[in-house]
């Protein structure tokens, strides 16, 4: 049981960093989308494919670097090949519910464009992590600690009791 929990316990450290990262790109998908909106007469989901794109650039970075910086970095033109590829999925679920929304049933207004902008987004994030963690970011095989003369680790530690 105990080792049930401490998965539980990682699981749960992943998907708050996923999270976090994950949160915080939302933020900039959302504020590049709408300043593209404003500032260019770019059609809805140009805007927004441009707004993802940066998103996966910003998302990138603070997955690699905080959220999954454990992980196996042997391989890194695998995993920014892989990354690129779900990115891309994701991005064409994100603003394929834009686009449904928009030139399927004429809802284009700033407000509905951002309400189905987030919701696509959310749709395209249960992918992405699905994704990220199975492939891109791969775990590192669990090492066993070394064991000392006598039971106790190299650090010094008393073995835990194994209950049948």
């Amino acid at each position: 049981m105990e080792q049930g929990s401490s998965g539980l316990r990682r699981l749960f450290r992943e998907v708050a960093k996923f999270g976090a990262v994950g949160g915080a790109g939302v933020l900039v998908n959302l504020g590049v989308f709408n300043l593209v909106r404003q500032a260019t007469d770019l059609q809805v989901v140009r805007a927004s494919v441009i707004a993802t794109v940066v998103a996966i650039v910003f998302n990138y970075m603070g997955f690699r670097y905080f959220t999954y910086r454990d992980r196996d970095k042997s391989r890194r033109t695998r995993e920014m090949s892989l990354f690129l590829l779900f990115s891309v999925i994701g991005l064409v679920i994100e603003n394929g519910v834009l686009y449904t929304a928009t030139y399927g049933f004429g809802w284009d207004s700033s407000l509905q464009s951002n309400i189905f902008k987030f919701l696509g987004i959310g749709i395209a994030t249960l992918f992405r992590f699905w994704s990220y963690r199975t492939w891109v970011f791969r775990a590192l095989p669990v090492r066993e600690r070394p064991v000392a003369a006598g039971g106790a680790t190299m650090a010094g530690e008393r073995p835990r009791q194994r209950v049948p």
